[in-house]
């Protein structure tokens, strides 16, 4: 199992690098922080065996917009729709414990991201001293994950337990439209399970809940999502490349609470998307690496904007 392991790592993403997008659109704008699809990634049921550093790289590029007339709880009031684009950019590192034992792996991480932010709310009430339009670009929330755990069930068959949690670190004005930060904690138990072929290719998918503090400026809380990441990869070239198809599933499972969620039945959100995607794993130089590159367009949503998502990830495992 050490071997096959090993031999995996070029093609491995680090369990931080995409584990959950998190840009901050202030959660009662309809998103929170995921974007349909971009959380899953390849082989997020397994860890290496040895121990050591992973760093990755990761942008998500969103584009999307909720219809004019649509009520959204923006800022504790009430926007009738909105337009959004942004671009999340996280840098993390992840480091595998030894001593786990041969079917087990152990793992933390931290995850410093940077975020490019455009709103456009077409406003149905006034907002004191707010425009119709806001951007920002700034350091958002860090998004640290105490513990990872990745249970070897066989040489090809994994499963995952992780805690990622978002604190609030990031820069956030009540007054504005587009902030770095959400001003709210997120807890998202997560589990993930990957089936690999031996030849690169593989199922895994990765369901969470993403569990929300309270806004202590809007006294808004998000309503609790469950969110579901599929991803199927073809077998690889000889040249390491692959390709496959990446989907997502997004559900609000609890009402938002808030005076503006009472003026919009709760606000429960849910979206569904499915795209292509390309995989290479090799090496730079000596340097065993991975990157991935996923389009997922959203062909439903509800109470959530509607749009495109894109994503590109970068993985160097240094064991």
């Amino acid at each position: 199992m050490r071997r096959l392991i090993s031999g995996n790592k070029s093609r491995l993403l680090a369990m931080s690098c995409l584990l959950a997008s998190g840009f901050a659109l202030a959660s009662e704008g309809g998103m929170g922080r995921p974007i349909t699809g971009m959380q899953g990634y390849s082989a997020a049921g397994q860890l290496p065996s040895e121990s050591g550093w992973i760093f990755s790289l990761s942008s998500i590029n969103y584009e999307g917009d909720i219809a004019a007339g649509r009520n959204v709880p923006l800022l504790g009031q009430v926007s009738g729709g909105m337009d959004v684009s942004v671009s999340w950019n996280l840098a993390s590192l992840t480091y595998v414990w030894n001593g786990a034992g041969p079917q087990w792996s152990l793992a933390s991480g931290l995850g410093l991201p940077y975020q490019f932010t455009e709103v456009e709310a077409h406003l149905s009430l006034p907002l004191s001293s707010v425009g119709a339009e806001d951007s920002s670009s700034d350091l958002a929330d860090i998004l640290v994950t105490p513990i990872i755990a990745s249970y070897h069930i066989s040489e090809l068959e994994h499963v995952s337990l992780s805690l990622p949690i978002y604190v609030p670190t990031g820069e956030y004005d009540p007054q504005r439209l587009a902030n770095p930060g959400q001003n709210v904690w997120t807890v998202m138990p997560t589990m993930a399970y990957s089936k690999l072929d031996g030849k690169g290719g593989e199922f895994t998918s990765q369901a969470a809940f993403e569990i929300y503090s309270r806004n202590s400026d809007t006294q808004y809380r998000s309503g609790t999502l469950f969110r579901l990441d599929l991803f199927w990869l073809a077998p690889a070239a000889a040249n390491g490349l692959g390709w496959g198809i990446a989907g997502g599933w997004i559900q609000q499972m609890t009402d938002d609470d808030g005076f503006a969620a009472d003026h919009s039945s709760g606000f429960r959100g849910a979206a569904l998307g499915a795209g292509p995607m390309l995989n290479w794993g090799g090496k730079f130089g000596k340097q065993a690496a991975s990157v991935n590159l996923k389009w997922v367009p959203e062909f439903y949503t509800r109470n959530r904007p509607r749009g495109n998502g894109i994503s590109l990830g970068l993985s160097l495992p240094f064991l």
